[in-house]
């Protein structure tokens, strides 16, 4: 596909999977806010990689379609969610051209980060839907090696979405962390 789907696909290469089975932290400590939140239980994992979030979400009863790069990822996350009979739809996909067609009540976006897509993310939220999004945050102790444009910059989160009609019920950044990240419950209006 390009150089990003192969640098991932040697990282997901290996029998283990690279950030284990267990989901995000962020995604697990608000997972019973974004069910009383959401119109509804569909749901859209943005680079969704080996598909822990999808198979999170698939267990908490939402429907799951996941995007990522990486072929390898994808075939890891299909056979999870076939082995549990879960309802997950993982799509090869390169997100600096795709156009989210469907709407959808929970977007994710985790350890990602490609700033045109935001719109469109909050584009394909049903009314009152939901968007969880954590990544790498500009830090000294952001770890290397992450392009600068790939990194938030500090209040950015914040910023970006303060643009669009809705709340943002949680945002925090934690720039001492040994993975320095932001996070963001946005719901839209």
């Amino acid at each position: 596909m390009n150089d990003d789907s192969t640098r991932w696909d040697e990282r997901y290469r290996g029998a283990e999977f690279l950030l284990g089975t267990e989901p995000s932290r962020f995604l697990a400590e608000r997972i019973e806010e974004v069910k009383r939140l959401c119109p509804g239980r569909k749901a859209l994992d943005i680079a969704c990689g080996e598909g822990r979030n999808s198979i999170f979400l698939a267990r908490q009863g939402f429907s799951v379609t996941g995007l990522d790069i990486s072929p390898v990822g994808l075939a890891k996350a299909r056979g999870w969610a076939e082995r549990e009979g879960l309802d997950c739809d993982f799509r090869l996909v390169n997100l600096e051209n795709y156009r989210i067609a469907e709407t959808y009540d929970l977007i994710i976006n985790f350890n990602f980060l490609l700033r045109d897509l935001i719109p469109r993310e909050v584009a394909a939220l049903t009314q009152g839907g939901v968007i969880l999004f954590d990544t790498i945050l500009e830090s000294p102790t952001a770890p290397v090696p992450h392009r600068k444009d790939f990194l938030l910059q500090p209040g950015e989160l914040a910023r970006l979405f303060a643009a669009y009609p809705g709340t943002i019920r949680y945002v925090a950044e934690f720039p001492v962390d040994p993975n320095p990240t932001a996070k963001l419950l946005f719901q839209k209006a």
